[in-house]
């Protein structure tokens, strides 16, 4: 298996187009073409983690946090991060990261979060703009069904929990082909009138591409109509954080008792309690504050989150309990989560999770 089957199946779940801008998420060291031998997922790429890939041989790395944010001016192994990645590119080993853009999917970081708190309903935070387009195109009546299933089948007509989704409107198409031309129905030079099919289906911008080329494949006319414009709609699968509710109401405290089982952390940092039990949750793994104004708009009981700085916990104004659980520990399901997605498409290749803890911070108890 080449690491591009890898990496192609990973943008199918969060595509790199959905990172934030400050971002680096993609392959970081290594080869798309080379041979997989292996794949080590991790929270982060270190490299005691290069070295675990080199001791199970395993020639790839599947990180949530880049190791490269920003350019390197030079490389002579002074801090960690070059010393990473003179290891890797010394043993050929490839690191791709999937951060943002799988911070920014429902089925991501928060999407796994939710899940292990047991939440129901759940919906994204914060939800992303400019991540839909839509396709209109004109075809002959009896090939519509062809062109429609070719253009679902590259990812189009998918609406939250919805596949498949269209609209169709018949009408009149007119033309008269040109010298040189060779048209499916009618004959150069002559003007013609087609009953056509108006199909229109939303995309999610990353797979314009890929829509384009099934489009094309499958449409019988050597030159295809069609329109393409960016919606403003939300993309209610795109977008940062995540909000649900318990199935029962938990006691404030009690409820920090169970974020710090849960999550096996000896503290966790939080805003005085409101004295309401605890029924909505909203998440955010990794540094979260950022979205502590959509927490309160959605009028969430706790926000659970990361890396809150000392003036961010006034922003609940004693309206949202703020619980801190720390970064590392907010983000550490990802690496299951990572482990499982890649098992499944590929089962019977070698997943591994890794046995390094990368956590850089400590708790003196």
């Amino acid at each position: 298996m080449k690491i591009n089957e890898i990496i192609s199946y990973l943008e199918t779940i969060a595509n790199t187009s959905l990172q934030e801008e400050y971002d680096n998420a993609g392959l970081i060291t290594g080869n798309t073409s080379w041979d997989c031998t292996g794949v080590i997922c991790t929270l982060d790429a270190t490299e005691d983690v290069v070295n675990e890939a080199i001791e199970k041989k395993c020639n790839l790395i599947v990180a949530h946090h880049p190791i490269v944010f920003k350019g390197l001016k030079k490389i002579n192994g002074k801090n960690y991060v070059e010393k990473t990645i003179i290891a890797a590119i010394k043993n050929d080993i490839a690191i791709y990261a999937i951060h943002t853009n799988l911070d920014n999917v429902k089925q991501g970081v928060n999407g796994r979060i939710a899940q292990m708190l047991e939440l129901e309903n759940c919906k994204i935070l914060s939800e992303k703009d400019g991540t839909l387009n839509k396709l209109f195109t004109f075809v002959p009546v009896d090939h519509a069904a062809k062109v429609r299933n070719a253009i679902f089948a590259a990812g189009g007509g998918q609406i939250s929990n919805y596949s498949e989704c269209s609209f169709n409107a018949e009408g009149v198409g007119t033309f008269k082909g040109g010298k040189g031309t060779n048209p499916f129905v009618g004959e150069p030079g002559k003007h013609h009138q087609e009953k056509e099919i108006k199909i229109e289906i939303i995309f999610p911008t990353y797979f314009e591409r890929k829509i384009m080329a099934a489009l094309i494949a499958a449409h019988p006319y050597e030159e295809v109509a069609y329109d393409i414009i960016q919606l403003s709609n939300s993309n209610r699968t795109i977008g940062s954080g995540m909000i649900g509710e318990l199935p029962n109401p938990v006691e404030e405290k009690q409820f920090l008792k169970n974020l710090m089982e849960l999550f096996r952390v000896p503290v966790v940092r939080h805003t005085r309690f409101t004295g309401r039990p605890v029924k909505k949750v909203a998440v955010c793994g990794g540094a979260g504050s950022f979205l502590i104004s959509k927490a309160l708009a959605a009028e969430a009981d706790v926000y659970i989150t990361a890396d809150v700085k000392y003036h961010e916990f006034f922003d609940a104004n004693d309206r949202l309990l703020i619980a801190d659980v720390g970064h590392y520990e907010s983000e550490q399901f990802t690496i299951n989560l990572l482990q499982e997605v890649l098992e499944q498409k590929f089962p019977t290749f070698a997943v591994l999770k890794t046995e390094v803890k990368t956590n850089p911070v400590s708790y003196f108890i």
